[in-house]
């Protein structure tokens, strides 16, 4: 059994990991500030309230609890915001990031699983993107995690840190029981901003750009479950413990589903009309965007559960229709924990 900290493990990913670390009898410790995450996602994990700007206070954490690795989880990651406030995301993902890697190497702790996105690509040359594709990221967000990725490289280089980085495409989806699931604010996912529409909470879904070289005019991602994403997190940091060099590895489904393709699956899966409305083009919005997952699975093993753009709806639509509010709680400075 493992010590591991989860940086931002009260948030919608970060929470799974966590309830994942459990299952599979590590010991997760959540830090996370709550200014994104919610309490009721960390089930019975350890919780300990603090910001990553606080050197001192992780430090403490990493020494008290006997930390063996760290999953980082916790950044700011709305693209559209990250433009308009770019020292805002500088600041938090880099800046506060830094600080966790300091106090990692003065206590000794020498693996980090990063949360990276595939947003460090930019606009793909060519589908599936694999992880030699050029990075160009068109986007301060992107920025922040292709900066990061290589500020890594030099901590191993320079003081031996090994870190595996994970390139995420589009995370969707709950637990089948719907006890845990996705909830931002604001919203900026496709997937439930349609089952909010569905439940009468958006009066409808706005189609950016239905002119696209692709079979019915609408852009195509790459959606991925939140519990395969987990499984991924796992099986890197016990890489690592076991020995792994550092590494890069895509995390995608490998198929990619349009726009029109959600709505059309969401209206089947909920039985709401769902209504839409075509919008103009976002700037720096690629046609297609689809992951070629093949190294993490070839080199960790990882397979996906959930290939199936219904199962994944179905999931994230049994947890907006039972939590239709989302998470109830909203305490900005709670005092460290046994989580509940």
């Amino acid at each position: 059994m493992s010590r591991i900290l989860v940086t931002g493990g009260a948030g919608y990913i970060g929470s799974f990991i966590v309830r994942a670390l459990s299952h599979r009898g590590h010991d997760p410790v959540v830090y996370d500030s709550l200014e994104q995450g919610h309490h009721e996602a960390v089930g019975d994990a350890e919780f300990v309230w603090g910001d990553l700007a606080d050197q001192t206070k992780m430090y403490q954490i990493l020494r008290h609890y006997g930390i063996n690795a760290v999953i980082h989880m916790a950044a700011y990651c709305l693209v559209g915001e990250s433009e308009q406030l770019p020292l805002k995301y500088f600041r938090n993902n880099l800046t506060n990031s830094l600080n966790l890697l300091e106090v990692m190497h003065q206590a000794g702790v020498e693996t980090l699983v990063f949360s990276s996105s595939a947003a460090v690509y930019g606009e793909p040359l060519c589908t599936p993107i694999d992880e030699e594709a050029p990075t160009h990221p068109t986007n301060v967000y992107g920025e922040t995690k292709l900066y990061y990725e290589k500020i890594l490289k030099r901590c191993e280089t320079s003081h031996g840190l090994r870190s595996i980085s994970l390139r995420y495409f589009n995370a969707a989806g709950a637990d089948r029981d719907g006890t845990i699931g996705e909830h931002h604010h604001p919203e900026t996912h496709l997937i439930p901003i349609v089952l909010k529409t569905a439940l009468g909470q958006r009066e409808a879904v706005r189609v950016f750009g239905t002119d696209y070289p692709t079979p019915d005019g609408t852009c195509i991602r790459d959606y991925i479950h939140v519990e395969d994403l987990a499984e991924a997190h796992i099986l890197a940091m016990e890489a690592l413990e076991s020995g792994s060099q550092s590494a890069t590895y895509n995390l995608g489904n490998g198929k990619g589903f349009s726009v029109l393709e959600v709505l059309q699956t969401a209206r089947r899966i909920t039985g709401k009309e769902i209504p839409e409305i075509p919008a103009e083009r976002r700037p720096g919005d690629p046609a297609v965007l689809v992951a070629s997952s093949d190294r993490i699975k070839r080199e960790l093993g990882w397979t996906i559960q959930w290939p199936n753009l219904a199962e994944i709806i179905e999931t994230a639509w049994t947890w907006h229709s039972s939590h239709p509010q989302g998470y109830g709680d909203r305490e900005p400075h709670p005092r460290s924990r046994k989580g509940r």
